[in-house]
C-alpha cells in the first residue's frame, strides 16, 4: 500500500517520558503492568550481555519493526521498539493482500502488533531517533540514549508526489499508488494514471487488469513508439497534455484538468511517486549503498555496518506491508542467531578461564 507525506522527511517530536527511578522510557499504552507481564521471559539471556541495555533496539514501529520486536521477544531477547508515530500508509483507509488481515485499517494492525509485543515484556518507546552512534548506542530527541547490542532499523520511507493542485488532498483516498493494494476497490471504473515516472507506462499496463476504462496522462512524460504501441494494443488511451490540476467534487474526484482546460472524468487517478527512504540513521553510520543509491543488505537484512541491520521499506522500495513483515522475521532470525554467537565465544571465553583459574 502506498500513502505519504509529500514534503521534506517528517520530523516527529514526539514526548518521551523517562522513569527517574530506572532511565528508561515507559512502554507506549502499556504501562508498567504490561511491561511486567512476560518479562520475565523477555528480558532472560542465555550466557552474558555486553554492556548495553537492550539486546536489540529497533527504530521503527511499522509492520517491519513490530514484527522484529515480536519475534526477539519470544527468543526471550531484551528488545526496544522506537515508534516515531509517523507509519507511510497512515492515509490509507484499509491494507489489502495481507492473509488474514486483508481489508484491515493499517492502525489497527499497529494497534495488535503493541499489545502483542507488551505481552512479551518488549519495551515501545514513543520518540524520535536522531542518531546511532558507532558503538550502537541510539541517541532519542529530547531523551536518554539506548545503548545497544545490535540495531534494527525499520523506518521506512515517504513517498514525493508531483507538485500539482489537488495530489496531497487526494492521496490514499482516490489518487493512489499500488494496483494490488487498491484497484480490486476501483475495479470497472474510469482510472488514470499521470505520467509522473518512467514507471508510469507500466502502471498503465498493469491497471488494465482491473478497468477496461485507462487513461494515461503523459504530462511531461514522452513515452517512446514502442511504449505507445503496447499501450494501444492493452486498450489504454493516451490523454495528451499537461496536467493542471485533479477535478474534486463533494469530496470525490470526478476528473482530471488538462493546461487547455479540457477535463478528462475519471473515478480514481493512479501515480508511481518518488520514493525518498527514511534512512539517514544508516547513511551518517556509513551503511553503504547499492547501485540504486539504497542501503546495501543481505537477504537477511545485514548492511556493511556490524551490528546494525535494516528491513521494510527502508531498504526495499517494493515490500508491502506483508512483505516489510516477513522481512523484520527475517532480520530477527539473523540477529538473534548473531547474538547468540556473540553469546557462545563469551561463554566459551569464560568456560576456559575458569578451568584454567582451577589448574
Amino acid at each position: 500500500m502506498s500513502e505519504t507525506n509529500a514534503k521534506a522527511e517528517v520530523q516527529v517530536e514526539a514526548e518521551v517520558e523517562v522513569e527517574m527511578n530506572t532511565g528508561m522510557a515507559r512502554s507506549h499504552g502499556g504501562g508498567a503492568e504490561s511491561a511486567a507481564h512476560g518479562a520475565g521471559d523477555a528480558h532472560h539471556t542465555h550466557g552474558p550481555a555486553r554492556d548495553a541495555d537492550w539486546d536489540v533496539v529497533v527504530v521503527g514501529a511499522g509492520a517491519a519493526g513490530l514484527n522484529a520486536a515480536l519475534v526477539l521477544a519470544r527468543a526471550r531477547r531484551r528488545v526496544a521498539v522506537i515508534d516515531g508515530g509517523a507509519p507511510r500508509n497512515a492515509p490509507a483507509d484499509r491494507m489489502h493482500g495481507f492473509l488474514s488481515r486483508d481489508g484491515m485499517p493499517p492502525a489497527a494492525l499497529l494497534e495488535v502488533g503493541r499489545t502483542e509485543l507488551a505481552a512479551y515484556g518488549a519495551e515501545l518507546i514513543t520518540g524520535r531517533a536522531t542518531e546511532i552512534t558507532p558503538d550502537l548506542g541510539v541517541r532519542l530527541a529530547g531523551g536518554p540514549e539506548l545503548r545497544a547490542r545490535h540495531v534494527l532499523v525499520a523506518t521506512g520511507l515517504r513517498d514525493e508526489l508531483p507538485d500539482l493542485p489537488g495530489l496531497r488532498e487526494r492521496w490514499g483516498r482516490d489518487l493512489l499508488h499500488c494496483p494490488y493494494c487498491h484497484g480490486y476497490e476501483v475495479r470497472d471504473r474510469p482510472l488514470g494514471v499521470l505520467g509522473s515516472h518512467p514507471g508510469s507506462v507500466h502502471q498503465a499496463l498493469l491497471l488494465r487488469q482491473w478497468s477496461d476504462d485507462v487513461v494515461l496522462f503523459p504530462h511531461q512524460l514522452d513515452p517512446s513508439d514502442e511504449e505507445r504501441e503496447r499501450l494501444a494494443a492493452r486498450g489504454v488511451r493516451i490523454a495528451e497534455g499537461t496536467v493542471k490540476r485533479l477535478v474534486v467534487d463533494d469530496d470525490r474526484l470526478s476528473g482530471v484538468e488538462l493546461a487547455e482546460g479540457h477535463v478528462v472524468p475519471r473515478a480514481a487517478v493512479f501515480v508511481f511517486p518518488r520514493m525518498v527512504p527514511h534512512d539517514t540513521l544508516l547513511t551518517a553510520l556509513g551503511c553503504a549503498r547499492n547501485e540504486d543509491g539504497w542501503v546495501r543488505t543481505d537477504p537477511s537484512g545485514r548492511t556493511s555496518v556490524p551490528g546494525v541491520w535494516a528491513a521494510g521499506n527502508v531498504a526495499d522500495p517494493r515490500a508491502q506491508v506483508v512483505t516489510a513483515a516477513g522481512m523484520g522475521a527475517a532480520a530477527a532470525f539473523a540477529l538473534n542467531l548473531d547474538l547468540v554467537e556473540e553469546d557462545v565465544e563469551r561463554a566459551v571465553a569464560e568456560h576456559r578461564a575458569t578451568v584454567g583459574a582451577h589448574r
